[in-house]
């Protein structure tokens, strides 16, 4: 890589996790590739600390629906800093630090990022926070705010509350001024939503969601549910809306996808409402720019604090896919670069 205006002189080599067949995370291995130029309006960051998420198991195995062609660098979150810019009036300098997605190649020393898809780390957070934000927060806000159309006073049932897309919905919702309840899979998960801000976190089966929320809201239901978990219980939580409820499907962590007879929407004239918040900015760029500078207004508001519930070291990336493959992680998993 040459030396030039636009940033420092680094080294040829660019540590990477390489996924070279789709299934099983432990296949993945550490190699060395080359470090790319950035393009105008991208950026090279030296990563300080990467985030990883279910989408990024399941796009290591084949079953995300993205899949990208083999061989590829996983990993779509990441915090570090700018040591080189394409741009001849970059929006951010070198030497700042920034938080970052992409749609893959995150987990490497180096990763290129479009400027657009980048915001700056506020020094109330640590870089690993930092790595925990965009996607969760991004997902969630497009969820809520741009799909959902979520007001204050409003009630939200956020499943799978205790993984990270379902951390940041509780902690967004409740910043708006809405009444959160949270459905989990345990009494730990349940009391950890409760310290993010939940009004009410339930410990549900796909037996007796719909009862304890029906109970809790006196028979009345919600407004608005987020459902990044799907299978049986998107079934049970649809029957937790109120009239002219909004359900908002944001994935299919169960692994089921699920199917509904659409005459029960018709009676109760609800909103299926379909969720992908990168795609949403791509579809409308406009709006995709104003879901960023919301993001980056958030990040200076202490109410919001992204969930961490572990940091490892590098090495021990392959560790971090197992927690999050056997449901232990509450909010992100994190990895440094060292």
């Amino acid at each position: 890589m040459k030396t030039s205006q636009k940033g420092a002189d680094i080294s040829l080599q660019n540590q990477a996790w390489i996924c070279s067949e789709f299934g099983d995370y432990q296949n993945l291995e550490l190699k060395h590739i080359d470090i790319e130029e950035p393009e105008a309006g991208q950026l090279l960051v030296e990563n300080a600390c990467i985030s990883l998420g279910f989408p990024d198991l399941l796009m290591i195995k084949g079953k995300y629906q993205l899949k990208p062609q083999l061989p590829f660098v996983p990993g779509t979150e990441f915090c570090g800093k700018v040591i080189q810019t394409g741009s001849k009036n970059p929006k951010f300098s070198i030497g700042s630090m920034v938080i970052g997605s992409v749609r893959f190649g995150a987990s490497a020393q180096y990763v290129i990022a479009l400027e657009s898809d980048c915001v700056g780390l506020p020094s109330r957070l640590s870089v690993e926070e930092g790595a925990a934000f965009l996607v969760a927060y991004k997902t969630a806000y497009v969820g809520l705010v741009m799909r959902g159309r979520l007001k204050a006073g409003e009630k939200v049932l956020v499943l799978g509350a205790s993984g990270g897309v379902g951390m940041a919905a509780v902690n967004l919702a409740k910043s708006l001024g809405a009444r959160v309840f949270a459905a989990v899979s345990s009494e730990s998960k349940r009391e950890a939503t409760l310290r993010k801000g939940a009004d009410y976190a339930i410990v549900a089966s796909q037996d007796d969601l719909r009862d304890k929320v029906k109970a809790l809201t006196d028979g009345v239901g919600v407004d608005v549910v987020f459902d990044p978990v799907g299978g049986k219980l998107f079934d049970e939580a649809l029957r937790c809306l109120s009239p002219l409820g909004r359900m908002l499907v944001i994935g299919f962590a169960s692994g089921t996808i699920p199917s509904f007879s659409v005459n029960y929407a018709l009676i109760k004239q609800l909103s299926i409402i379909g969720v992908r918040a990168g795609e949403f900015g791509r579809l409308n760029p406009e709006d995709g720019d104003q879901v960023m500078k919301e993001l980056a207004a958030l990040l200076q508001s202490e109410d919001i604090k992204p969930e961490v519930h572990t940091s490892l070291d590098w090495s021990s990336l392959r560790h971090a896919f197992s927690l999050i493959e056997k449901r232990e992680v509450v909010g992100r998993a994190t990895v440094f670069y060292r």
